[in-house]
């Protein structure tokens, strides 16, 4: 089981990153721990957009790497982009040590309606495990009920289930 390092970017949720680092490890294969500092998001900040760019955050997260290995999924309540995308819910460095996801679009309040922690929560989560199975080299599964099919919506989010399907867990065990 490999660690996994958990990084606020910017101010989150302590509830969020308590809930993700007890339950990652039930859907991913990854122990758990939450690190103490907190990543400052604004260099990355783009006001032409106002939205934070994800890879410049992946970046930024490279120095907190355990040099021992181990993989650090950053966790964020702004709004992510990529230059290509209107926004998107997390980014991963493929096969690498870093990923990062948003609660900004996950929240019911971006759309209008009323908060729902617990929905948040699992779509947080769906997400933080999405991006973390690319960075164990994961491509999208075709499986619509599988934690690795793609999401350009949140309503996609919500039809996945919280864990990769028996044929992308044995990519990973095997």
């Amino acid at each position: 089981m490999k660690p996994l390092q958990l990084l606020a970017v910017g101010p989150v949720d302590e509830k969020l990153i308590r809930h993700l680092r007890s339950a990652i490890p039930n859907c991913f294969p990854a122990s758990c721990t939450v690190l103490p500092e907190v990543l400052d998001p604004e260099p990355t900040f783009h006001a032409e957009r106002q939205q934070y760019h994800s890879s410049e955050i992946l970046r930024l997260m490279q120095r907190f790497v355990d040099p021992d290995g181990g993989l650090l999924l950053g966790i964020t309540a702004m709004d992510l982009y990529i230059p290509i995308l209107t926004f998107v819910f997390g980014e991963a460095q493929m096969g690498g040590p870093c990923a990062v996801v948003s609660a900004y679009r996950l929240r019911q309040e971006f759309y209008g309606l009323p908060p729902d922690k617990e929905l948040l929560s699992q779509r947080l989560m769906k997400e933080s495990v999405h991006e973390l199975g690319h960075t164990a080299q994961l491509a999208h599964c075709g499986d619509y009920r599988c934690v690795m099919a793609p999401s350009h919506a949140v309503e996609w989010i919500d039809l996945k289930e919280d864990k990769l399907c028996d044929a992308c867990r044995a990519r990973i065990e095997g």
